[in-house]
């Protein structure tokens, strides 16, 4: 019975309110212009993630993207929840499932998909940026797309990652910064620059 809910009527009622949200809310993009043919590497903080499916899917109606999420038990309702949405699930992180989550990152990568991460996911801490990112920008050629939300309503958890719910009948401000390219930096190089640009617009 457990499971069940955990699997199926947690994740289809939580669809709801994040539909609720969005749809009672004033919306506001800023969005670049880019190539709907390349795959990217969508990058956002674990605590702005509630949103970014509308995010995604303002900037490619028509483009599958996967996001990269933890094997932990509440990973299992967050993919559910973000299918619901029309995000696809890759599941692994960097403490578990770590490799065979990169390899399928890339696959997807070449298959002409996207791939989304949460660079502090999935315990943190907070706004530090894994090496996955890099690693999967690189093989990959792919650019990076940071992504932020900022509500003008919201309630903030005391989670490690202060994750944001937006209230109702607010504004939504959406951003996605121009296409990153990190092929010639190294590793430590591309982390810092990727955390700069991540903060632009993120919540503090």
């Amino acid at each position: 019975m457990k499971s069940f809910l955990i699997t199926n009527v947690i994740p289809f009622i939580l669809q709801l309110v994040v539909r609720f949200i969005y749809i009672t809310n004033k919306k506001v993009f800023y969005h670049p212009k880019i190539n709907e043919d390349e795959s990217h590497v969508v990058a956002f903080w674990h605590g702005e993630l509630l949103m970014q499916s509308f995010n995604y899917q303002k900037l490619k109606p028509n483009n599958k993207v996967s996001a990269m999420i933890s094997q932990h038990k509440d990973g299992e309702t967050l993919a559910r929840t973000v299918e619901y949405l029309g995000i696809h699930s890759l599941r692994g992180s960097s403490s578990r499932g770590a490799a065979k989550v990169l390899i399928s990152a890339i696959k997807e990568i070449k298959c002409g998909n996207d791939i989304a991460i949460t660079p502090d996911g999935p315990r943190g801490p907070r706004y530090s940026v894994a090496d996955g990112i890099v690693a999967i920008s690189k093989k990959t050629n792919a650019k990076i797309l940071v992504f932020n939300c900022k509500p003008s309503k919201y309630w903030q958890f005391k989670s490690w990652d202060k994750f944001i719910v937006p209230k109702p009948f607010g504004t939504l401000e959406f951003f996605i910064q121009e296409p990153l390219d990190i092929s010639g930096l190294e590793m430590e190089e591309a982390k810092k620059l990727i955390k700069e640009k991540m903060f632009l617009n993120a919540m503090k």
